[in-house]
């Protein structure tokens, strides 16, 4: 496929944040896009009338009578991407995440021979690494990844083992082949889409890209990191003393049950002796929580339960009453 040839299609799922909605739209067609498919989750801030007053043909816009989440409205723009589009590359992204200026100029110049995503350098605005967006190698895919991470581990480091460094991130850095992109700038060439499918719309939230995009790997997909390809992400979410703190606390039950889906698939026949280590690494993170650690144990407990069944049904409104009764 020749660089000048090259046609995208983007998918931004959005509910609730028009301001960011608005930024991100605009970065989006100040690039050279032919199609932007918008999925909105049943906003109530006055998102749906403000796209429906656009009128730049590029935009196909998608109002869900109910909220999907982040998982199920990529799971359906990604459906309409490929069904109602022919772009021969599919970039996804939250209201919140968008390319930094010639982005899409130098994905087109990029030689993307023998890749079948490709996952952007994503950056908090104030030129910061996003953390929650950095890419990884499966280390029990791994044997170099694998080491490094038990040598780590001691330290509390463990993470710095099988996640990219920051040298990865430098401008001049080669791209390199990675297992985890998130759904921030994760390019998807139409082939690789038609061939994965789509993402699980029970996840809801969190986890959807990580699982996704270890299944893709474990097609045989081959995925870049490319440094070149920056994305900003203008994300609220808090940093504590043991990662991520979650607000609404209902969000906690999400981002652990998916992830121990997702390390079912990573771990393979290591993930049951692993479940201890992690649910002693979970626990202590209530401190993170302060008055409400009893309430973040709560409903990890019940994560686990639902994550170790591989039950996906429990429907949004039963984890809210969850998150509201703990």
């Amino acid at each position: 496929m020749a660089p000048s040839s090259t046609t995208f299609a983007a998918v931004v799922v959005t509910h609730d944040r028009l301001e960011k909605l608005r930024v991100t739209i605009s970065s989006l067609l100040a690039e050279p896009v032919d199609q932007v498919f918008i999925v909105n989750n049943a906003s109530t801030d006055g998102t749906g009338a403000w796209l429906d007053s656009l009128d730049d043909p590029r935009l196909i816009v998608h109002h869900s009578a109910a909220n999907l989440g982040g998982a199920g409205g990529f799971s359906r723009g990604m459906q309409l991407a490929r069904d109602q589009g022919d772009a021969d590359w599919i970039v996804l992204m939250d209201d919140d995440g968008r390319p930094q200026s010639g982005t899409f100029a130098a994905f087109k110049a990029l030689d993307k021979t023998g890749w079948d995503a490709v996952g952007a350098a994503v950056y908090h605005p104030d030129g910061r690494i996003c953390e929650m967006n950095r890419p990884y190698r499966n280390p029990f895919w791994h044997r170099g990844e694998f080491l490094r991470t038990l040598a780590r581990l001691p330290l509390g480091r463990g993470r710095a083992g099988f996640h990219l460094s920051d040298a990865d991130y430098n401008n001049d850095a080669p791209p390199r082949a990675i297992d985890m992109s998130s759904f921030v700038g994760l390019f998807l060439s139409r082939e690789a889409l038609i061939r994965a499918g789509l993402p699980d719309p029970r996840l809801f939230i969190y986890g959807d890209d990580q699982l996704y995009t270890l299944q893709m790997r474990r097609q045989g997909l081959r995925i870049a990191f490319v440094p070149q390809i920056r994305f900003d992400h203008d994300t609220a979410a808090q940093q504590g003393q043991s990662g991520v703190v979650l607000r609404p606390i209902w969000k906690v039950f999400y981002m652990y049950r998916n992830a121990l889906m997702a390390y079912r698939v990573a771990a393979g026949p290591w993930f049951w002796p692993l479940v201890p280590v992690l649910l002693r690494k979970w626990r202590r993170k209530a401190a993170d929580y302060g008055p409400d650690a009893v309430q973040f144990r709560a409903i990890l407990d019940q994560a686990v339960r639902d994550g170790l069944a591989g039950r996906l049904d429990r429907p949004h409104d039963e984890v809210l009453r969850l998150a509201a009764s703990s």
